[in-house]
């Protein structure tokens, strides 16, 4: 949560809540040079999706409240998962990338 730099552990990882800096700003380790790309999205949307789906039907099925009120419930907390949960994602993810020195594959037959 953090967002700590996987070169010198400073908190420099984002800048925004969740958007890379482009390098680090104490060590200058070039944040943009890897690729997270959207996997941790796509993980997120399931595991938080299926998670408060079960959620809800359970309330449902239990207390049956009106409709307005599975919002009020449902919608901030998809939100507060989904980005906090991507945040802790992409981080842990760049963070593997670092530590086992993971680059752009470069083809031997490019001219």
């Amino acid at each position: 949560m953090r967002g700590s730099c996987p070169r010198c552990g400073k908190p420099t990882l984002f800048d925004g809540a969740v958007t890379f800096a482009p390098a680090c700003r104490a060590c200058g380790l070039d944040i943009a040079a890897f690729n997270v790309g959207d996997g941790p999205a796509a993980f997120l949307i399931f595991a938080v999706g299926g998670l408060v789906t079960a959620l809800a039907i359970w309330l449902e099925l239990a207390v049956s409240p009106p409709w307005w009120l599975h919002v009020l419930l449902w919608l901030p907390l998809v939100t507060a998962l989904t980005l906090g949960g991507l945040r802790v994602a992409k981080a842990w993810l760049l963070q593997a990338e670092y530590r086992r020195e993971a680059r752009e594959a470069v083809s031997r037959d490019a001219p």
